[in-house]
């Protein structure tokens, strides 16, 4: 499967922080997509999408005393207003992404040309959901708070064999959470039990989301995710959402640790020429202990191990027993690769080695 799109990707949830009202939500793309050209990141801003005349039973629908229904209630979005906010974030430079949560939602993502969906933690068992998802064939990444590992494991499964590229995100889906609750050891348990997947981290903490990113990456997931809002100075911002500076700062943090972590943890470093200079400084070079004459045979007894190690000098590393002298060395001078016949002494390309390394 092509985990391409997965590689590197914040994705910023605008959830219903538009508070039903385009304009604000168009805010939030403006600012928002401003900070991710600015830092140069792979960025998708994501909407979530319901249904509400089918998605609340129409018995409820008045129900204030239910936070959940008055919120959906309340922010609320015709199609037309979806439109204009997916064309925003296009033209913001963001991978437009949404999270479904129910069927005609779905067909609306591909209406819309969403090209990227989320499955919610809430949703990651509603299989009815999961098959309306799965038959747009569009990427998907899932989160993982509250579900079991049975649950985890079908998902998984289903979507391997459909040949559907999936994302899983470590989640808590507790807002907000305390930096105790956060768990992310649990990206290690993903990597190993879904190794053929991108494993992502989706946070809600309010203290400290910088050192969360930062242990994240370094335990190796590759997307991730926060809620976003701005400051209007009319409605409260909540703790778990970040404001445009935070998100600057979280993608800060994550090219610090990105520099600091390095190369692939898949196969072995390329070493910088500064720290083999570095090191060849005290690697020991041979040294005659004694007079040598031409054609001596060298042993042990014949030789001693010094720094500095000098350009063109053998070292510890060249070293063997029986090699034989072709110029007649003086006591504590330097044993140079001319000085033997090596099979070092024959390959020019580790001579030029040997003689651009050590002590002028």
């Amino acid at each position: 499967m092509n985990r391409d799109i997965f590689d590197e990707l914040f994705v910023l949830e605008l959830a219903n922080n538009h508070l039903g009202n385009v304009d604000r939500g168009l805010k939030i793309v403006t600012e928002f997509g401003r900070i991710v050209r600015f830092n140069n990141v792979k960025a998708s801003i994501k909407l979530q999408l319901r249904d509400v005349g089918t998605f609340i039973h129409k018995d409820f629908r008045d129900r204030n005393d239910i936070r959940y229904i008055k919120k959906t209630m309340g922010t609320q979005l015709s199609e037309d207003d979806f439109v204009t906010l997916v064309k925003a974030v296009r033209m913001s430079g963001c991978i437009p992404m949404a999270t479904p949560f129910d069927e005609h939602s779905v067909d609306l993502c591909v209406n819309l040309g969403i090209q990227i969906l989320k499955i919610a933690s809430s949703d990651s068992n509603d299989w009815v959901l999961i098959e309306k998802i799965a038959k747009t064939r569009k990427p998907v990444i899932v989160s993982t708070g509250g579900s079991s590992l049975k649950d985890l494991d079908d998902l998984v499964t289903f979507f391997e064999n459909r040949n559907i590229p999936l994302a899983i995100n470590h989640c808590v889906a507790i807002y907000p959470t305390e930096d105790y609750e956060l768990e992310l050891n649990q990206i290690d348990f993903l990597k190993n039990r879904y190794p053929n997947h991108t494993i992502g981290l989706s946070t809600h903490e309010y203290h400290d989301w910088q050192t969360s990113i930062m242990i994240g990456y370094a335990k190796g997931a590759r997307t991730f995710e926060r809620h976003i809002d701005i400051n209007d100075g009319k409605n409260p911002v909540s703790p778990y959402c970040s404001l445009p500076t935070q998100i600057d700062q979280w993608f800060k943090a994550f090219r610090k640790v990105k520099e600091m972590c390095g190369s692939s943890g898949y196969q072995r470093r390329v070493i910088p020429e500064k720290e083999k200079k570095y090191l060849d400084a005290l690697v020991r070079g041979v040294y005659a202990v004694r007079d040598l004459p031409e054609g001596h045979a060298l042993s042990d007894k014949d030789i001693y191990l010094a720094i500095p190690l000098q350009k063109g000098q053998i070292s510890c590393r060249e070293l063997m027993n029986g090699e034989i002298l072709l110029h007649s060395i003086l006591k504590d001078q330097p044993i140079m690769i001319d000085d033997i016949d090596s099979p070092y002494a024959h390959s020019d390309e580790l001579k030029k080695l040997i003689y651009n390394r050590g002590l002028e």
